[in-house]
């Protein structure tokens, strides 16, 4: 997962949060008239200037305009000193403003990380003072200081920002030029108190420890009889290392199914909060998941439940975000700001493209196909299956080997990161000079991807290593998160424009994580040379995409119903995202697995510390698919610099200017329909 914050992309979507209280304040609003509004664009319009854009420009500044801003005639007075007329000055003042917006959020960025380090990285000894620390948001004011000192309303008035509706509609005819004072005006949309921003950074900081020191001890789950699966020392982190260790026993003919069994028993228990808080990052006592006892020294001990913590964690990202409703005329929920704003694709128009992908006759027919390969009856973890991959089939305990052997520790990954791109066609040169971009870090959770936000900058690649070196899973995860770090290095440091850097949304940048994450077995060495590989290949991205197409809609209506029950508690949350999982388990999977009532898509942690990020997830696979199909034939590392140096156009606008097609998941639907029939 992509755990990077690109301070730009923060103040897109300005995600913050308070205590109810805060939630109920009401926002302070302008004290600019309608009459003077048009008075002084009435005024400004006498020039040579573009009249749209007079009118665009004042009264947006008029919108963020307040009392203690000034008068009303001051307004008119700053609006008649500030407006530039000149294109020529206009220019400059935008490269001026552009270059000093990269030196403030770099530096934040930088300084983000460093205080970050104890929090994400195991080579630090963990004290609660870390945790302050990480949770302070050094940039919380920046933008406010830009009030008082009115550059925010200069960028304002002379460069408005537009609507998605308005970016879709000129986004064939734009300049480069036009883009990017398009994107400058991104940054000034609404006007959040600081101390509002600043609570959201110690809510997001709470949220990401919750996470990070969410190790289930499997060496230590036992059954009924007794019986034990996995090595004792095996700890795996919910719920990533869970789905990957799931995933990897369906290669395991002697014991796989008894495993994933209890993995997905474990994981019901975890969504219910029935899971034993006892159990949770211990390894001294025994759990049997299945009737919940646990035991200490072969005796059966008092256990009582985690107490709603998942839901309280869910919760405090809700009652922050909607602290900050007020303050956006129109992107006013959460959900909307998530949508129309960062991702630039509403949350209706997700839904359906979902929900129509789901429906398609194609699931069941792959789901039939799956059921015949694993000759038994579907499963509900079997929304994980990993039979399509190439090392599906292997023995994962000789990938460990491999991969430990390669990477005892992250200084050797780090070094051997351009090795990696030159085997995926780069020429050494800018093998090199990528790689040099690029530091590796080693993690405490499962890994994450940190871009720079100023040229001079290194990406971060922090990637969990374990004591015996890295194993498949990490390794996996880190070719993944990999990907990132490339699409960070190029959309920052080749992009024409700094305020242009970065993707459309970070599904782009997921797409290609994905890229680099499929090609994990040629990195080692290990080539498929079997002729169904690329109708493998489809059926694998398909079934990935209805999985995490599924969870996103969750995602999606669970925040509906936070809205329309904004004093919930957590009970009531744990009740109703369960009700919702089984809802959107009956509809759209049911019919495929044969069985109803299931929770299991509501295990994501992504839920808890990236609320709305999963959809992420289901477009960067509807994307990876439209370049993958790209790539084909054509030079891989000329194509991807080529793609991925546009920076941040509407989603639609990018995907057509990299292979001349809408974004659509119309393709994908179509390619498993061909590869099913290929395979008969």
């Amino acid at each position: 997962m992509k755990k990077m914050i690109i301070l730009f992309s923060a103040l897109l979507v300005l995600s913050a949060s308070g205590n109810q209280a805060k939630a109920e304040q009401k926002a302070d609003v302008s004290n600019i008239s309608s009459e003077n509004i048009n008075r002084t664009i009435e005024i400004l319009s006498t020039s040579n200037a573009d009249k749209h854009l007079v009118e665009k420009g004042v009264k947006h500044a008029a919108n963020l305009w307040r009392a203690s801003d000034g008068t009303e005639e001051e307004f008119t007075t700053f609006c008649k000193e500030n407006f530039i007329v000149d294109q020529s000055e206009k220019e400059l003042v935008f490269q001026k403003i552009s270059r000093n917006i990269e030196i403030i959020t770099g530096h934040f960025n930088k300084i983000t990380l460093d205080l970050l380090e104890p929090v994400h990285l195991n080579t630090f000894e963990q004290h609660p003072i870390d945790n302050a620390f990480g949770a302070y948001s050094v940039d919380s004011h920046w933008m406010n200081d830009f009030y008082q000192n009115k550059i925010a309303f200069i960028i304002a008035l002379n460069f408005p920002p537009f609507s998605l509706e308005e970016k879709e509609t000129n986004a064939k005819e734009w300049t480069r030029q036009q883009w990017a004072y398009a994107r400058l005006g991104d940054y000034f949309t609404a006007r959040v108190p600081a101390e509002l921003l600043q609570e959201v950074g110690k809510m997001a900081a709470n949220t990401d420890v919750y996470i990070m020191d969410y190790n289930i001890h499997v060496g230590h789950l036992t059954d009924a009889k007794g019986n034990r699966f996995f090595p004792e020392d095996k700890v795996l982190l919910s719920h990533w290392n869970l789905r990957d260790e799931l995933k990897a026993n369906y290669a395991n003919k002697t014991d796989g199914l008894e495993k994933q069994k209890m993995i997905y028993q474990v994981m019901q228990r975890i969504i219910s909060q029935e899971i034993p808080e006892k159990v949770i990052n211990n390894g001294n006592l025994e759990w049997d998941p299945y009737t919940n006892l646990v035991y200490q020294d072969g005796k059966t001990i008092e256990a009582t439940p985690e107490p709603n913590e998942r839901y309280q964690q869910i919760l405090n990202n809700f009652h922050a975000n909607k602290a900050i409703d007020p303050y956006y005329p129109d992107q006013n929920t959460f959900i909307k700001r998530q949508y129309d704003g960062a991702k630039e694709i509403s949350a209706e128009a997700t839904e359906k493209i979902f929900t129509d992908f789901m429906r398609s006759e194609e699931t069941k027919k792959v789901g039939e196909l799956i059921k015949q390969r694993l000759g038994r009856d579907l499963e509900p973890f079997d929304i994980w299956y990993d039979g399509f991959k190439a090392r599906s089939g292997m023995d994962e305990s000789k990938l460990d080997a491999q991969t430990r052997k390669l990477y005892p520790d992250a200084a050797a990954l780090e070094a051997d990161l351009p090795n990696l791109l030159v085997k995926l066609g780069y020429d050494k040169e800018r093998a090199q000079w990528l790689g040099a971009h690029i530091a590796v870090d080693p993690a405490r959770g499962s890994g994450h991807a940190w871009g720079g936000a100023a040229k001079g900058q290194k990406a971060h690649l922090r990637t969990r290593i374990g004591e015996k070196g890295m194993d498949y899973k990490g390794y996996n995860i880190a070719v993944h998160e990999f990907g990132h770090n490339v699409e960070q290095t190029i959309s920052l440091y080749d992009v024409d424009n700094f305020v242009m850097n970065g993707v459309p949304n970070t599904a782009f940048t997921e797409a290609l994580a994905f890229i680099f994450q499929k090609r994990d077995m040629l990195l080692l060495g290990i080539h498929n040379d079997s002729p169904q590989e690329d109708a493998l290949k489809k059926l694998d991205l398909f079934w990935s995409a209805y999985e995490i197409m599924g969870v996103s809609v969750l995602d999606i209506r669970m925040w509906k119903w936070l809205y329309a029950n904004p004093e919930a508690d957590a009970a009531q949350l744990r009740d109703a995202a369960m009700r919702i999982a089984k809802e959107v388990w009956n509809e759209f999977y049911a019919p495929v697995y044969g069985v109803k009532d299931q929770t299991i898509l509501a295990i994501y942690s992504h839920m808890l510390n990236s609320p709305l990020y999963l959809s992420n997830y289901a477009f960067g696979n509807v994307i990876e698919f439209q370049l993958e199909q790209q790539l084909k034939g054509k030079n891989f590392p000329a194509e991807i610099d080529r793609i991925f140096k546009q920076g941040r156009l509407t989603p639609n606008q990018w995907m057509v200017e990299a292979t001349g097609n809408d974004l659509s998941a119309q393709p994908l639907l179509k390619a498993a329909k061909e590869a099913l029939e290929e395979l008969k």
